[in-house]
């Protein structure tokens, strides 16, 4: 039996450890604090996170990272994208000599610009055929009510992408390969950008139009950008493009949209973190999304315009006006 451990006791973290379980695989969930751990193995619930939802009373918890590594096959990674470095480098000794890395991670590391993938590569020192991404439409909490729902296992390496799809296959959650790492990343990436420029659309009142535009002019932003970088345009047609940028856009329960609606009902950025339990990922990536177009010599209106508002102080208003004034021959037609 294939053996997993999961670091990171968020959402997303706790149903992706339900899904292994339930496709059976032999999981144990690592909490940062534990009153968390001790929680989800007496409770069989995530209080916290996923409250009212029961979770397998085979999925086991700790907060004992050399306990949850010891012999396992899967090393999947759910936390902060920001703190991947920080959580990883103390533990990296602890990772089986060929275990398989996973991330769920859907950011850009700030000051380097890298990807999860590469950033576990280069503190995990391992080469790129052990790190496997997982991307697409993947709302946490409708997973974890085991609603049916569909995935991207990227990596290099398809037979390796392949073991990890049969870890994860569940019933409910359906795996699909794909060879094409950094777009499937960058999809899970920009996207959380655009959903909060759909989100504050929302907040300020836009209806229908105005979100299905911003939706369309973002995938065309999230291709161009992950193009630029190496991907394949077909990737962004598909689960881990298209179907994650709908589905973030348009959920209440995405984090990233809801942060926006918040900032366009007149919330400043830090109000708004301060009531969000969670992290919402396109706020700490944005900055270095942008910084990869700017490199890339790519055009990013709406990445830029949310910089303007999560870093530089604009109003949502003042972004909205000056986003629909930015002058459209600098997008490609055929591109929206």
């Amino acid at each position: 039996m294939t053996r997993a451990a999961v670091l990171g006791a968020g959402s997303w973290g706790t149903a992706f450890a339900q899904v292994l379980v339930d496709a059976g695989t032999d999981t144990v969930l690592w909490a940062r604090r534990p009153e968390l751990a001790q929680a989800i193995n007496e409770l069989h619930e995530n209080p916290d996170y996923l409250p009212r939802i029961t979770l397998p009373p085979t999925l086991r918890a700790t907060n004992d990272a050399a306990a949850a590594l010891d012999g396992v096959d899967l090393v999947v990674l759910a936390v902060p994208s920001q703190t991947l470095r920080a959580n990883l480098v103390p533990i990296v000794d602890l990772i089986p000599a060929d275990a398989v890395l996973v991330s769920l991670m859907k950011g850009v590391e700030l000051g380097t610009d890298k990807r999860m993938t590469e950033v576990i590569r280069e503190v995990a020192d391992v080469p790129e055929n052990r790190v496997v991404a997982v991307s697409g439409p993947n709302l946490a909490r409708e997973i974890a009510l085991r609603e049916p729902a569909a995935a991207v296992v990227a990596c290099t390496d398809l037979d390796v992408a392949g073991r990890v799809q049969s870890a994860c296959n569940s019933g409910y959650f359906r795996p699909y390969r794909n060879h094409d790492v950094i777009g499937c990343e960058f999809g899970g990436a920009v996207k959380n950008v655009i959903a909060l420029a759909v989100g504050m659309a929302a907040g300020l009142g836009f209806g229908d139009n105005a979100r299905a535009s911003m939706i369309t002019r973002g995938l065309a932003e999230i291709a161009r950008i992950g193009v630029a970088l190496g991907a394949e345009p077909l990737t962004f047609a598909g689960l881990a493009g298209m179907g994650d940028l709908v589905a973030t856009c348009s959920s209440p329960l995405s984090r990233n949209r809801t942060f926006g609606e918040d900032l366009g009902r007149g919330l400043t950025v830090e109000q708004v973190v301060a009531k969000t339990k969670q992290t919402a990922e396109g706020v700490k990536s944005c900055r270095s999304i942008l910084d990869l177009a700017i490199k890339h010599s790519v055009n990013a209106p709406i990445t830029e315009h949310v910089v303007k508002v999560v870093d530089e102080g604009m109003t949502v208003p003042a972004m909205m006006t000056s986003l629909l004034a930015s002058d459209p021959k600098h997008e490609q037609d055929d591109d929206v």
